[in-house]
């Protein structure tokens, strides 16, 4: 079987590594490699459920299709619960499992998209001073200048240079779109 889809993998053009042991692919296992993991429920040693939780404590993000010719209605339940992208019986048609892994590279690079716009945005978020921030989390809570100056002790008009300074910094367009970037790192 890893034979035979290594073979289908490589005849659409996908790059593949089979591994022999569930253990091996843990072993080998980068997060920062792009892509998804198709995983027999039955394997030596340890379940593709199993494996899928041993992912799920890592943390890993990687979609995940679960293969089986074993497989009832609570195992894909509970592999769906876990997370996995998508469940498929054996036999299965090539394009369905195709189907199925061009969808998952879909959500991968949808999930790494995100992620790395969380992380430019935090990014954006730790270069404001200690009172950028500040004035930053009462300009989104609907603030007026006049408002934060007085709260803060502050000119206005060193509240109106700091409110630019956050807008610049933050690459921010509208005060609602600063809102939301400021929602989208805490993760509200």
């Amino acid at each position: 079987m890893r034979r035979a889809l290594s073979v289908l993998m490589m005849t659409v053009g996908y790059r593949s590594i089979a591994f022999p042991r569930p253990e091996e692919f843990l072993e080998k296992y980068d997060p920062g490699q792009p892509g998804c993991l198709v995983l027999d429920v039955r394997m030596p040693e340890m379940s593709g459920l199993e494996v899928q939780q041993h992912l799920n404590r890592m943390g890993a993000m990687i979609p995940i299709i679960l293969v089986t010719g074993h497989g009832d209605i609570p195992m894909a339940v509970q592999a769906m619960k876990d997370g996995a992208f998508d469940f498929l019986q054996k036999p299965f048609r090539d394009q369905d499992l195709l189907d199925r892994i061009n969808g998952a590279l879909k959500l991968d690079a949808k999930n790494r998209a995100s992620v790395e716009k969380h992380a430019e945005l935090k990014q954006r978020a730790e270069s404001l001073t200690p009172r950028e921030r500040e004035v930053m989390s009462r300009v989104v809570d609907g603030q007026a200048n006049k408002v934060i100056a007085i709260d803060l002790g502050l000119s206005e008009r060193t509240v109106e240079i700091h409110r630019a300074n956050v807008m610049d910094k933050m690459g921010a367009r509208s005060i609602a779109h600063l809102v939301r970037m400021h929602l989208t790192l805490h993760g509200e």
